[in-house]
């Protein structure tokens, strides 16, 4: 049936050709020529007409699929060889093959040196427009000041134009042109985040945003300048004695994407890598779950407590309207086993479990290369500025956990105190004659240079400890699970809806009670200072150049011994006494801002006095 209906169509076509043929005969007398649409204006013409284009549309899909080039038209008689219509295959431009490779991500990070806007009563607002080829993009409004900021991150496509161009404009009453650049893309390392201090041509100032030029295409992946490189060419440009360079830098990290195993479905996977404000991006493979990219790239290390973040995302349409990424890892530099390829488990938004899919991982090889000395002299100065920063949000867990923290930090300072001043007590003997030996044996052999040792003996204390943990890590962690079974379930039903209710309103009362008090605590010292209570304030004055003498007439240790001995010998000088804290208790006989609004004085104002008309008789008795 479908061969018989194309037979019609072609004859009905072929007589329209054969029409337009000998019109052209009659009316030029020239050679036949083609019409695209018939000129006839009657009923059966213009039915012929549509029934001309339908034929055509089944003549194109007819013979695209057996020659893309022009045939003669087969008449019914076929007498008209010579009536060639040319069969044009057309795509639809989604289908188009792509004629780009490479992405270009731009991060508009500031400007510098504007001039200032005219005072006309309008609020000015500056924004940037980027183009390159023929797309164009423009970045949000931001208030028009010397040194406007914008932080905002741009995609474009590389096609054949490879000028980056740039202008600035202000939006007040009318637009004004501020200036304009161009970058040049060609002479920019691909793979490479490149950070640009760009002149405006047309006005006054300077542009900071950085470029990176990522391949997405796998046959057009190019090997970066610096990974071709020996190994011993870059050991001796980051080694120890090499303090000539730029100090800023303070390594280089090689980073090679494997590939990745048990992704949910199978997604065209892409993997990005970010590190502080560099970032490039692999190209997309085919629909697999177990994707391989081999890509290699080099990245600039500013810091070494800085972290790599790596995230796989799925190129397919439903995946990109989604923005969710199939995984994410942070991985931090310190940790990095050189040359080792590494599998990584993929972790979901949260980064606190596993991401979906069959144990997703990612295998990486990392290798970095780095100055310990300019490391150090970089700790000690400040971090840099991430450009791209998610805006805050008001997250009801996280407050909730915050609340928790200082609930239970406001009760173990509590207990802390509470044990403090038990141990004065000799509750315990042991303990406290224990306490009180190595209280004076310290404080006899002391010295002010053993005070960084002594700050050292947290880290002793826990290094001994991890180095013993390491040991048996796991088989700890599975006991603990072995004797509480019911643990996860205890708690998961304790830290549900209605027991994080229940227990908010405790929580509230610990945690006002405690910011209350250590607000009141230092209003009292400052009330303290400032004379409020003018006999305190003489009283300490008084005890501090008292301790100053004896501090330079005794030395400290020994002053440090006989606090020691009187803080332990009170129970038995004194067996009745009340737990306390001298300290807190001469600090509490201060008031606070709340006391003293209580101690305000109000001006007493004085009684109206009503005179009253004075009679004949009061008169005389008062001259009486």
């Amino acid at each position: 049936m479908e061969n018989e209906n194309n037979n019609n169509c072609l004859s009905d076509s072929d007589k329209v050709v054969e029409n337009n043929v000998s019109e052209n005969e009659q009316n030029n007398g020239d050679a036949p020529k083609i019409k695209r649409h018939s000129s006839v204006s009657s009923d059966s013409s213009s039915a012929t007409e549509k029934r001309s284009r339908i034929s055509n549309l089944f003549r194109s899909s007819v013979r695209s699929k057996k020659s893309k080039n022009p045939q003669s038209v087969a008449t019914s008689n076929g007498d008209y060889d010579k009536a060639i219509v040319p069969v044009t295959e057309k795509k639809s431009p989604l289908f188009t093959h792509k004629d780009w490779t490479t992405i270009v991500s731009v991060v508009l990070v500031e400007a510098k040196g504007l001039p200032v806007p005219p005072t006309d009563g309008t609020s000015h607002k500056l924004y940037c427009k980027l183009r390159l080829g023929t797309e164009s993009m423009k970045s949000k409004y931001v208030p028009n000041t010397p040194h406007p900021e914008w932080k905002e991150w741009f995609q474009l496509r590389l096609h054949k134009d490879n000028l980056l161009k740039l202008s600035l404009w202000d939006k007040g009453k009318q637009k004004n042109f501020m200036g304009s650049t161009v970058l040049d893309l060609t002479h920019l390392e691909r793979d490479r985040t490149h950070e640009v201090w760009q002149q405006l041509d047309d006005g006054f100032g300077t542009v900071h945003f950085s470029v990176t030029l990522c391949n997405v295409k796998d046959n057009s992946a190019t090997e970066s300048d610096d990974a071709s490189l020996t190994e011993g060419v870059i050991r001796t440009k980051h080694a120890i004695h090499n303090l000539k360079s730029n100090w800023k830098l303070v390594g280089q990290l090689y980073v090679k994407v494997i590939g990745a195993r048990g992704l949910s479905g199978k997604p065209h996977a892409y993997c990005t890598l970010e590190l502080d404000n560099e970032r490039v991006q692999t190209h997309s493979t085919s629909s697999s779950s177990e994707p391989v990219w081999n890509k290699s790239y080099v990245f600039n290390v500013y810091d070494v407590t800085s972290t790599l973040d790596l995230k796989v995302y799925d190129s397919s349409l439903v995946m990109a309207l989604r923005s969710d990424s199939l995984g994410r890892v942070s991985i931090p530099l310190l940790k990095i086993q050189n040359g080792e390829p590494t599998w990584f488990a993929l972790k979901d938004r949260t980064k606190r479990h596993s991401a979906r899919g069959n144990c997703p991982r990612v295998q990486l090889e990392m290798t970095m290369f780095w100055n310990p000395v300019k490391a150090t002299v970089r700790l000690f100065q400040p971090q840099e500025v991430k450009y791209l920063k998610k805006p805050p949000k008001f997250d009801i867990p996280l407050v909730y956990s915050n609340m928790e923290f200082i609930r239970d930090t406001f009760h173990a300072l509590f207990e802390i105190n509470e044990q403090y001043k038990r141990l004065f007590e000799w509750e315990n003997r042991e303990l406290s004659f224990t306490v009180l030996v190595c209280w004076l044996v310290f404080w006899y052999y002391f010295r002010l240079w053993a005070t960084p040792l002594l700050l050292l003996l947290p880290f002793v204390y826990f290094w001994i400890s991890q180095t013993q943990q390491t040991e048996w890590p796991i088989t700890r962690s599975v006991n603990v699970v072995e004797d509480n079974p019911d643990q996860h379930d205890d708690d998961k039903s304790e830290k549900g809806l209605t027991g994080r209710i229940m227990g908010l309103q405790e929580m509230t009362l610990t945690i006002t009670g405690g910011v209350e008090y250590s607000v009141s605590l230092v209003e009292r010292v400052h009330n303290l200072a400032r004379f409020k209570v003018p006999f305190l304030s003489y009283l300490t004055m008084i005890l501090l150049v008292v301790s100053s003498i004896g501090f330079y007439l005794i030395p400290f240790n020994y002053m440090m011994m006989a606090f020691g001995i009187y803080k332990f010998t009170r129970k038995y000088l004194n067996p009745n006494r009340t737990l306390n804290n001298d300290l807190l208790d001469f600090i509490t006989r201060v008031p606070d801002n709340e006391i003293l609004k209580d101690w305000k004085e109000l001006n007493v104002p004085e009684p109206s006095v009503k005179r009253q008309p004075v009679t004949q008789g009061q008169l005389s008795i008062s001259d009486r």
